[in-house]
């Protein structure tokens, strides 16, 4: 068990309590029971009154906390000769406030994990080209360091020399090591495999993505729901009645009821005990800290615990399009030529002169045909038309089908075809005759069709937010089964476009990567980035898909519907208890030991019930019979 707690003088409380069970002695009976209460809830009444003390004085009125009623309880029952029962109530109350200790702890264990992981020291480059080990600390924007093989990188930058194989498992969760060459950008935090290499610092420590996890994990877990900060408001006023409401009580037996005046005592300590709000202020926090640490551990992290309350609250989720619902990089989806065309001789030379482009269309066709050994010694490039290249006697031309005036009417159709289902199409042509087509995209990710999908089963209306074309963002949403598109978005148009639909859906999320859904993150209910997004989106967010995997989105959804169920359970059990033990103690059927028992046992079945969070697992709480998202 992790706690800051003394544990060792709960331990010796108890043994001092199992002591007292069996000495028949009534004094050493009664010195073994008091010490027991003493040494096992000494630092709980202590809290107490030092945190009634400090808050009272914070706010300039009285501010008790559950603590007090605790603490005039054991006192009670000390003082009418109940040292068993007083005894009973402090172990059990100090035991539940050791258990929310460990379940908070418990949430925290990825962020200790993170911290862990965190790298201390860089190889950084002197003024004399020699090397000098500084901390992170003292790295400063522009220091060129050193990467050893097996080392960690130790801060945000770019390669500048050599290669890497880096496990970026801690940033991204990705579990197949990443290649990466000079310009490329690496993240602190991440391993390098078997290669040495070259990096110049391109943000402060405390700036880099790994820091930026840690700081929201810590943020997140330090702001509690809505439910659980009402609870916690509600604390004060409760106790205040309670400790208003024990005079009537002692008075109501005698007057009312004709108790005698000992039976009032005992029976207002009963009522001291049984209306003590322990399990009601256990009841969301830990659910809360349970839920965003395991969602933690599964790449989704939450800036705070409303926002994971609120996930099951939403109306719609609206989404950009590139590198959000699409992997933001095209791909080759069709390729079509003259039946007496020898292609893979085209494509080969076609292919040489894409390597030339740093074009993402010509990324695309090279990643997608197999590697060629023409050797292409000039290649013209004109901007908007696309590349020439001569090889071999004749002239190759790849552009747009606008360049070609004359091209066949088979290969105009099709162009338009393929268009209309939002693909970018570019011919191929030899001598100026054009001999092929090539149509590409950015397709939809798999993990998006299974959360979509998700979503509507659910009753969350999925709503496509794109700056791209009609007919290219109608293609994807009808991709992806998503029926309310809006398109030809400008980048400052977003924002009204989702308060627009906060009008007749609120409330509402906006998930996105980009500067651009910055503005719009902000203004919905529930912000959203995605993990490889920019730094400002990440920032606004209220919540990062550190995996870029929105199916994780369909598991927070699955967490915060099991949290906010555990809550209202929690809830109405703890009531339910007090309500229960009011009404025996008015009707004499239980004692300060039952009254114990069962109030403070139901504190730790409300934390237990917590605590089942950190159980749940990707996919085991779906709602949805036909349709299983990508977890995990």
């Amino acid at each position: 068990m992790i706690t800051n707690k003394p544990i060792g003088f709960y331990l010796l409380g108890v043994a001092a309590f199992i002591g007292g069970l069996f000495i028949t002695q009534p004094l050493a009976r009664a010195g073994l029971l008091i010490a027991a209460a003493v040494a096992a809830g000494y630092h709980v009444i202590a809290e107490g009154v030092i945190e009634t003390i400090r808050d009272s004085k914070k706010q300039h009125r009285f501010a008790p906390n559950i603590h007090i009623l605790m603490a005039l309880a054991a006192v009670g029952a000390i003082a009418i000769g109940s040292y068993e029962e007083a005894a009973m109530l402090i172990l059990i109350f100090a035991g539940a406030d050791f258990l929310e200790d460990y379940v908070e702890n418990k949430s925290r264990k990825e962020i200790t994990a993170l911290l862990a992981m965190a790298p201390l020291e860089a190889r950084r480059y002197g003024h004399d080209g020699e090397f000098e080990v500084v901390p992170v600390a003292a790295l400063h924007i522009g220091d060129r360091l050193q990467i050893l093989n097996g080392a960690q990188v130790p801060t945000d930058g770019v390669i500048i020399a050599g290669t890497a194989s880096l496990d970026e498992s801690a940033i991204s969760g990705e579990s197949i090591p990443r290649e990466k060459q000079v310009g490329d950008e690496v993240f602190g935090g991440t391993l390098n495999g078997q290669s040495t290499f070259d990096m110049r610092v391109t943000k402060a420590s405390d700036e880099t993505v790994f820091a930026k996890i840690i700081q929201m994990v810590q943020t997140a877990q330090a702001t509690p729901t809505k439910m659980a900060s009402v609870i916690q408001r509600f604390e004060p006023l409760y106790v205040k009645v309670v400790l208003a409401a024990l005079p009537l009580v002692f008075l109501a037996g005698p007057l009312l009821l004709h108790w005698s005046w000992m039976t009032s005592v005992y029976r207002t300590i009963v009522f001291l005990v049984a209306v003590s709000p322990c399990a009601l202020a256990a009841s969301a926090v830990p659910a809360t800290l349970a839920g965003i640490s395991n969602l933690a551990r599964h790449g989704v992290l939450f800036k705070g615990g409303r926002y994971l309350a609120n996930l099951t609250q939403l109306k719609a989720i609206a989404f950009d399009k590139t590198g959000t619902l699409t992997k933001g990089t095209p791909t080759v989806t069709d390729s079509e030529f003259a039946a007496d065309v020898d292609q893979a001789a085209v494509m080969a030379v076609v292919t040489a002169m894409e390597k030339q482009s740093n074009h993402p269309l010509a990324n695309a066709i090279v990643a997608h045909y197999p590697a060629t050994d023409v050797v292409i010694d000039t290649v013209h490039n004109e901007i908007g038309k696309g590349l020439t290249a001569d090889y071999q006697g004749h002239t190759y031309t790849v552009g747009k089908p606008q360049r070609f005036t004359h091209a066949p009417a088979l290969f105009r159709q099709r162009a338009m075809a393929l268009g209309q289902q939002g693909k970018t199409v570019i011919f191929v042509a030899v001598d100026q005759t054009v001999v092929g087509l090539i149509a590409l995209m950015d397709e939809a990710k798999s993990s998006a069709k299974a959360a979509m999908a998700y979503l509507k089963h659910h009753d969350i209306q999925p709503v496509m937010i794109t700056g791209d074309a009609k007919q290219t963002g109608e293609a994807v949403a009808a991709d992806l089964g998503i029926k309310q598109v809006v398109t030809n978005v400008l980048p400052d148009q977003k924002v009204a476009v989702v308060k627009q639909l906060q009008e007749t859906m609120r409330p509402i999320a906006m998930v996105g990567d980009g500067v651009n859904d910055a503005p719009a993150l902000a203004n919905a209910e529930v912000g959203i980035a995605m993990g490889s997004g920019t730094d400002v989106a990440i920032d606004v967010a209220d919540v990062v898909l550190i995996k870029n995997d929105l199916s994780r989105l369909a598991f927070a959804h699955q967490v915060s519907t099991k949290m906010n169920r555990i809550v209202v359970e929690n809830l109405v059990f703890s009531m339910a208890v007090v309500l229960l033990l009011v009404t025996l103690n008015v009707l004499q059927l239980t004692n300060i030991a039952w009254g114990v028992f069962l109030h403070e046992g139901s504190t730790l079945m409300v934390i237990l019930n917590g605590l089942r969070l950190l159980l749940t697992e990707e996919g085991t709480h779906s709602q949805t019979p036909h349709v299983q998202p990508q977890l995990g």
